[in-house]
């Protein structure tokens, strides 16, 4: 579901800058307390491995300043809300995305809050919760108080929500699903871990699996329209993600008892098909009513839904533990 254009009475109200900060874009909004970004306010710059430290920042300093200047006269900004790839430590505003290897304990929160006056509430957690306060707020998870919200992309994260109230953990990091190891998968991946959600099953290494079979497409869309096509070898990559993304949900529900799993991300929209191999994955518990109970559902909001779990973050501060 896309979000309503805002009333007028919204743009002097109180707003939130959310800031997104993934493996292959920063993007930074402001955003209203009904959880609307504000036209004309959203901002990216690309980001990737590639990248220098400086051109990293500078990635982020250009999407933040270009949405503070879309704020209008006379509103209030009631805070920044950043939402980043991990790890993170939270305790302390530092980013150590693992997509970005020249940032590793990088003062995200302070330099973001470098840009809004002093005083400015700036609070940063990982992008995985951020996305599950969006889900739980206004997408595909309202009404269930225990709930994982999911992002499959360039990267796999995650975040929990229980009882109602976020889980951050000691270090923020709690929920990051992506890295839990899938039985029966021996990818590498760049953690240190071995069959990895997220080296089995994002976009870029759904890809290059399917490439080591003989695929010549080089892109998530690609391998989309391939499926779409009906490609045996894109079915059958996109059947191995679907399984191992079922396997870690099914592990995450048998651990903490989840409702609901709201999936977003790029790669989440390859195929429907993708959300049904999850499903079967998790339907072979069949002695666990419990863990197959949990219902996987693609997110209930648009593209902003990064943004607006960042600005959830500020307008919905009660909710994080």
């Amino acid at each position: 579901m896309s979000n309503p254009a805002p009333a007028t009475d919204d743009l002097s109200g109180s707003l939130a800058l959310a800031v997104d900060l993934g493996g292959t874009k920063v993007e930074a909004a402001l955003v209203t307390e009904q959880g609307v970004v504000l036209p004309g306010s959203r901002f990216r710059s690309p980001t990737g491995p590639q990248r220098t430290s400086d051109e990293l920042q500078a990635a982020v300093d250009e999407a933040v300043t270009n949405a503070l200047g879309a704020l209008p006269e006379g509103a209030a900004l009631a805070g920044v809300g950043i939402g980043s790839a991990g790890p993170v430590d939270e305790v302390n505003g530092r980013v150590s995305p693992l997509n970005m290897p020249v940032w590793r304990g990088y003062p995200l929160r302070d330099r973001v809050a470098a840009h809004v006056p002093a005083g400015t509430p700036v609070v940063l957690r990982m992008d995985g919760l951020a996305i599950t306060l969006a889900e739980h707020w206004l997408g595909a998870a309202q009404g269930h108080d225990h709930v994982m919200g999911m992002i499959v992309s360039t990267g796999v994260g995650g975040g929990l929500i229980l009882h109602g109230r976020t889980v951050r953990g000691p270090t923020g990091n709690a929920g990051h699903i992506g890295h839990v190891e899938c039985g029966g998968f021996d990818d590498p991946c760049a953690c240190g871990g071995t069959g990895c959600l997220e080296a089995v099953a994002s976009g870029p290494k759904t890809v290059a699996w399917a490439r080591r079979q003989g695929f010549t497409g080089e892109t998530g869309e690609d391998l989309s329209a391939a499926y779409a096509a009906g490609d045996a070898i894109a079915v059958a990559a996109v059947k191995r993600s679907g399984r191992a993304l079922g396997q870690a949900i099914a592990a995450a529900t048998s651990l903490v008892d989840l409702e609901v799993v709201a999936i977003g991300g790029g790669f989440s929209h390859v195929t429907p098909d993708l959300f049904e191999y999850a499903r079967q994955a998790v339907a072979e518990r069949v002695e666990f009513g419990f863990v197959t109970k949990v219902k996987i559902v693609p997110t209930g909001l648009s593209q902003d839904g990064p943004l607006i779990g960042a600005a959830a973050l500020v307008h919905r501060a009660h909710v994080l533990r």
